[in-house]
């Protein structure tokens, strides 16, 4: 999904946060907060849209083809110049709406939407006879469309009801498949639909998955205006670890939640490679975890466990083996990032399971587990935690975590609410106690990109 065409132009900084005392045993895990700061420098603010290739796939029922009657033709004639595009409906196989005849793509002008916007009143949906086909399908077919358009952002929106045959294990195949040729943002209208394969899709392909009650044209517009602010498609984040490591994982945790897919690079047996894709101006935080071995390891000598690497950005993960007279507070192990990200992780599961718990009548299990995120809610100030289970559960006290499920939920509605609970877009998680290094404008204060001479906002010159 990249392309040698646009090369990175952003001033990247890297920070560690973990706990530096390690308690001496075999199987040791190292927890470690990684901040990614990143600033555009020297390139524009958005990425040309002759760069973007997008696919608009409607995956919804024929009762629903009001909604998307009102949704596609505004958000057709709201795609920039230049962008390449198709719409695909299903019926119940995916079938291309527009472009017309035998193309596959079109390219954006005034024209083309015009007829485009006109067509898509058209879409093909799904009626009577077998259901539609499964995400795995919308996933391989959308894979087969971009593997002939090389351009450097490739992305697929998703317009679903849910009404997808389920086939998870085809759809986990498929998506390894899928994995770095494309991202994929997913849109569920409706409210009787099964959220777990649309996080799937989601998560897996390194874009979000929000429930549209209303507004699905700004949501598909929004989406666009999005990936032109990635100014470099494809960047991974490459972590070298000493022999002592055995295992390497990392996750994001925000701005898109998602755990990434490590890759072992041949011949260099101790140098994992997590591909990470959409790299925009702003903050990025990931969970780096290692498992490690204390055999014949001084104690209290700092060790190099491993060195982080995002792009020219480095940053080595340091600590050391130490025997503490007793044992650390349950909950406080880790530096203090860490355990924000542990706890809005915490926060985030219980809240999705006790939304699931409450979807299949666990009423007693549901209770228990909002009442958690709710506790874990007013220790972090996630007041839309708060106001997620305000909407299902009376909240007696959210502080000590005694929540009440009303009588009246229908079970059908919460899928969108699990959706936000997944993969709910966030702001950074937290800020390291110390600041960035780096430039800051004497006169107003903002953070300047590592090669910047003059602020962006005020124009000062730069010490």
């Amino acid at each position: 999904m990249n392309s040698p065409a646009r090369q990175p132009h952003l001033g990247i900084r890297l920070r560690v946060d973990l706990d530096r005392d390690l308690t001496p045993r075999r199987n040791a895990t190292i927890e470690a907060h990684l901040r990614v700061e990143v600033t555009a420098t020297g390139a524009a603010a958005e990425l040309p849209a002759v760069e973007l290739a997008v696919i608009i796939a409607v995956d919804v029922a024929e009762p629903r083809r009001e909604a998307a009657r009102r949704a596609l033709p505004a958000a057709l004639r709201a795609l920039p110049d230049d962008i390449s595009f198709t719409v695909l409906g299903g019926g119940p196989e995916p079938r291309r709406c527009y472009p017309l005849g035998d193309r596959e793509w079109a390219v954006a002008d005034a024209r083309e939407r015009r007829r485009a916007a006109f067509a898509a009143g058209a879409v093909p949906l799904h009626r009577d006879g077998p259901r539609p086909a499964g995400y795995a399908v919308w996933a391989a077919r959308a894979r087969a469309l971009l593997a002939a358009r090389p351009l450097s952002v490739r992305h697929l929106v998703l317009i679903t009801d849910g009404s997808g045959a389920a086939d998870e294990t085809r759809l986990a195949e498929e998506l390894d498949l899928c994995a770095g040729q494309f991202t994929c943002d997913v849109f569920a209208v409706g409210s009787d639909f099964a959220p777990d394969p649309l996080l799937a899709l989601a998560e897996r392909l390194h874009g979000t998955a929000e429930f549209v009650e209303t507004g699905l044209t700004s949501a598909v517009t929004a989406a666009v205006a999005r990936l032109r602010r990635v100014h470099t498609p494809h960047l991974p984040v490459e972590v070298t670890a000493r022999p002592a490591v055995r295992q390497v994982s990392l996750t994001e945790k925000a701005p898109r939640p998602h755990r990434l897919g490590g890759l072992p690079q041949p011949g260099r047996p101790h140098r994992w490679h997590f591909p990470a894709y959409r790299w925009e101006p702003g903050g990025y935080d990931y969970l780096l975890t290692l498992v490690a071995d204390a055999d014949g390891d001084p104690l209290d000598t700092d060790l190099l466990f491993a060195m982080v690497s995002v792009g020219e950005a480095h940053a080595p993960v340091t600590a050391r083996w130490h025997r503490r007279a007793e044992p650390p507070p349950p909950g406080l192990a880790g530096g203090s990032s860490v355990r924000s990200v542990n706890a809005t992780t915490a926060m985030r599961s219980a809240l999705r399971k006790g939304l699931h718990a409450l979807r299949e009548q666990r009423r007693d299990q549901a209770e228990e587990l909002l009442g958690q995120a709710a506790r874990l809610a007013t220790r972090y100030g996630a007041d839309w935690v708060l106001r997620e289970i305000g909407a299902v559960a009376e909240v007696a006290d959210a502080a000590s975590g005694r929540v009440r499920v009303r009588s009246t939920v229908d079970a059908h509605t919460l899928g969108g609410m699990i959706l936000r609970a997944g993969s709910r877009p966030g702001g950074p998680l937290t800020d390291l106690a110390d600041p960035p290094p780096g430039p800051r404008c004497r006169r107003c204060r903002t953070l300047a990109g590592s090669e910047a001479r003059y602020c962006v906002a005020c124009g000062e010159r730069l010490p």
